[in-house]
């Protein structure tokens, strides 16, 4: 447990990676890797590889094995220093004995140590730990589908349409952790649905391109008129593609937890495992949609030409340089973001992720990347309004939708994974 002092650096660490996560792909998303002379900006061709920055995430994710080996060193350094520095002092067997214990105790008054089979049971290990492959191919699709909705969407919408995991993740916990959800989380998740669709709504009707809507009849018009996908269209493709994914998020939330509840392991050894994996069932993907699909005509240049996908990623050192960056920042929010968890709460954790979300939405502006949309205003605080709500971090504003704090189950574990 860090100290109090520590929880200010470890919140700021936690959104700095997070931020950098999703700017760092939008940035690669919006580089030129192809045609990039081209006086016609239509012939030019930006990096669109989500299934390579699906495999950037596994290979940051495989990284944690790295802070696992330096923890697993440290314990071990920390058990050869002698007793008393380790604040243990000699045991009184004079002491009475608690008849409650759950310990048997021996003859001179000290427990006695657990069989085999005592130590083993309910320990992820050996063909048992497979079942994290499972969450790994959930995060998988999850990841490749939001990665090419990011593609077609801002990033500010991209990480506000991902609040649709909490209308996925509240269902999906009724019907497989049978959990029960209160009248106000109910309306929560209507109200989070209805936020997703204002926010996609405001990409479509203002997508960050030269052409733009104002109004939804002219949103109609533009689309009837254009005889190839338009802007829009592709804004509400990528909306429905970053929601569709939280489908498989939450999907891999319930896995984990289910997995949690049933084991001992220590959270960032869940991520690793699931970072080796997932970089293993995606490098066997990547090389199979290459030679089926990537070398066909129809697919040469596409997201599964893996052989063009690396070569626009070592020919051009931006992009190779923001790869490892992204890498890191998936590790690093992955750490803090577990610190941060075990630190303060499961439930403040998720305000602070809120936070994450406008320093994105922020930065995007001030870079450019988009403009700014009041309509995307009201979708973003009907979203932090209700998963606020879900989560129990403001009462309903309606006496007969409250409860008691002590009858709210806990929908996600007390430390949930961390991802991207």
């Amino acid at each position: 447990m860090p100290s109090k002092a520590l929880i200010p650096f470890l919140v700021g660490m936690m959104l700095l990676t997070g931020v950098c996560n999703t700017l760092l792909t939008k940035f690669q998303d919006n580089h030129c890797v192809r045609n990039c002379d081209d006086p016609d900006p239509k012939k030019r061709h930006n990096f669109e590889q989500p299934v390579l920055q699906t495999l950037q995430m596994f290979i940051g994710e495989t990284g944690c094995w790295l802070v696992v080996g330096a923890m697993s060193l440290y314990r071990k350094y920390a058990n050869r220093r002698s007793p008393a520095e380790n604040g243990y002092s000699p045991l009184n067997t004079q002491d009475p004995v608690d008849d409650d214990s759950d310990h048997t105790l021996t003859n001179n008054g000290a427990p006695k140590p657990l069989s085999h089979e005592q130590q083993d049971a309910g320990v992820l290990k050996g063909a048992r730990i497979l079942l994290l492959a499972l969450p790994a191919i959930c995060d998988i699709c999850g990841t490749t589908l939001m990665n090419a909705g990011l593609l077609m969407v801002a990033a500010s919408i991209y990480q506000m349409t991902r609040g649709a995991l909490v209308l996925f993740v509240g269902l999906f916990s009724v019907v497989f952790l049978r959990r029960r959800l209160h009248a106000f989380q109910w309306t929560s998740l209507v109200g989070v649905v209805f936020g997703v669709a204002i926010v996609g709504l405001a990409g479509a009707i203002s997508p960050d391109t030269k052409s733009k809507a104002t109004s939804l009849t002219d949103l109609a018009k533009r689309i009837a008129e254009e005889p190839v996908v338009s802007d829009a269209v592709r804004a509400v493709v990528g909306v429905l593609l970053i929601a569709g994914a939280q489908i498989f998020t939450a999907t891999q939330f319930v896995l984990e937890e289910w997995i949690l509840e049933r084991s001992s392991i220590e959270p960032l050894t869940v991520v690793g495992w699931e970072g080796l994996f997932g970089l293993v069932v995606t490098l066997i993907g990547m090389l199979l949609l290459h030679f089926t699909i990537g070398r066909t005509e129809s697919g040469r240049f596409g997201i599964f030409d893996m052989e063009e996908g690396l070569r626009q990623m070592f020919e051009y050192k931006t992009v190779l340089v923001s790869s490892f960056l992204i890498m890191i920042s998936i590790g690093g929010f992955n750490f803090f973001g577990l610190s941060v968890t075990r630190s303060v709460s499961a439930t403040s954790r998720s305000t602070i992720d809120t936070c994450r979300t406008l320093f994105i939405w922020i930065v995007s502006l001030g870079l450019g990347w988009e403009s700014f949309k009041w309509l995307q205003v009201v979708g973003f605080v009907l979203l932090v309004y209700f998963t606020f709500l879900f989560n129990g971090i403001v009462q309903p504003p309606f006496k007969f939708l409250r409860v008691e704090d002590e009858e709210v189950e806990e929908l996600l574990p007390e430390e949930p994974i961390e991802h991207n």
